[in-house]
């Protein structure tokens, strides 16, 4: 059987095999009961566990491969406009999500959103944590539900271009909540208190598994939920505000996690897929794939393939960084909110958007067309995986802003 993966020590790699990537999957692929390591084309390092990878367990979850950002994910709308319709007041439309939907860390708009999440059981977990721990969650998850946050987090409208219908999207996860959710697991695995402040962690750390049957796998499994919930019910919220700010209605949705623990059945084994900055792929399932704000975007459907098998049913998250933060934007200094070295300049930045014809809010040169692969790269690398449906090309992008320091971003 051809396959499009490259077999490396045991691990499975698509696209162009990245080092430092490729040495955190052989981590990952040593510890605990792993029963495969795989690498999407789009793979680069992450904390623990490189981003665009997949780690299948026995029996066991991994807070840290997981990551801090629990549930980010996608979530994507075909509108009943259409996008020439729209264009004319676009400007005025992209300045309407600035205005009223909040990126970074504070809300602009002030309107609390209350939710039946929040009397879910499984803040029962929060409870036998302390309740300081519990009061402090609840809080914050509740002023934060319907927030964007800043780092590669947005809101865009596409044109599709076979039919020049008009599309939206949205990309976050479960903020501050998921984030102090991460944390905390990480920390009571290490014998540190729940709102702790872990000590000299890194990048090549390995991952932290839990027994998925111990008390503390139970706890963290049931957290990772909520918080995945949560991260639903934000992107839920920030789609009603877009629709409600077009005058649209939706005709048509994918909404999916790319950064999440899945209890799945593979080759008659039941695993603990843990999937990174990767989308999960089943035959007939869709998914929303993200490229940078000067290039196309996909909706998708899995393919029922052996290669799609060999993935365990997951497939690219977007088209993956190429530049690192500082490595495009410079070194920030936050005392004098000042930035020196970066490779890319606004000029620079401005110049490519506006040449692809975006509408841009927000945004600092981290998150320019340049520090991004092209998306059709990386889709052909999984086109035995995955069928593209719809093809999308970004319109308006609205984001943080520049400078926004938020301790929750991806």
């Amino acid at each position: 059987m051809q396959v499009a993966y490259t077999l490396i020590d045991g691990v499975r790699v698509w696209g162009t095999p990245d080092e430092g990537a490729v040495s955190q999957a052989k981590t990952c692929a040593s510890a605990g009961n792993v029963v495969q390591t795989l690498l999407m084309a789009d793979h680069h390092k992450g904390y623990s566990q490189p981003i665009g990878g997949v780690v299948v367990y026995d029996g066991q979850t991994s807070p840290s491969g997981v990551g801090y950002d629990i549930g980010c994910g996608n979530k994507a709308v075909r509108t009943n406009l259409m996008a020439k319709d729209v264009k004319p007041r676009l400007a005025a439309v992209m300045n309407e999500i600035a205005r009223n939907i909040s990126f970074g860390v504070g809300r602009v708009n002030k309107e609390r959103v209350d939710h039946e999440l929040f009397d879910d059981p499984d803040w029962a977990v929060y409870r036998a944590v302390g309740r300081q721990e519990h009061d402090k969650l609840l809080t914050l998850a509740r002023d934060q539900l319907g927030t964007v946050g800043s780092g590669n987090h947005f809101v865009d409208l596409f044109e599709e271009e076979t039919t020049g219908r008009l599309w939206a999207a949205n990309h976050f996860g479960s903020r501050g909540f998921g984030h102090k959710t991460a944390s905390g697991f990480m920390n009571m695995a290490a014998g540190r208190e729940f709102l702790g402040k872990a000590p000299g962690e890194s990048m090549d750390q390995p991952p932290v598994l839990l027994a998925l049957h111990s008390e503390l796998g139970d706890m963290y499994d049931r957290a990772m939920r909520l918080a995945g919930r949560y991260a639903y019910a934000g992107r839920d919220y920030v789609m009603s505000q877009v629709l409600r700010i077009l005058g649209a209605e939706a005709e048509f949705e994918v909404h999916n996690h790319h950064n999440y623990a899945w209890k799945e059945r593979h080759s008659g084994m039941d695993t603990v897929v843990v999937r990174k900055g990767a989308t999960p792929s089943a035959p007939g399932q869709l998914g929303f794939i993200g490229g940078s704000m000067g290039d196309i975007s996909v909706i998708v459907k899995g393919k029922d393939t052996a290669e799609n098998r060999d993935a365990f049913y997951s497939t690219v998250h977007g088209a993956g960084r190429v530049m690192s933060r500082t490595e495009a934007a410079g070194k920030m200094n936050w005392k004098t909110r000042t930035r020196s070295g970066g490779r890319i300049t606004p000029a620079q930045m401005k110049s490519a958007v506006d040449a692809f014809g975006v509408e841009l809010r927000g945004a600092g040169t981290d998150e320019s067309p340049f520090v991004y692969r092209k998306l059709q790269d990386v889709l052909d690398a999984h086109a035995g995986t995955i069928d593209v449906l719809h093809v999308l090309k970004p319109i308006g992008v609205c984001m943080a802003g520049a400078d926004e320091f938020d301790p929750y971003k991806d």
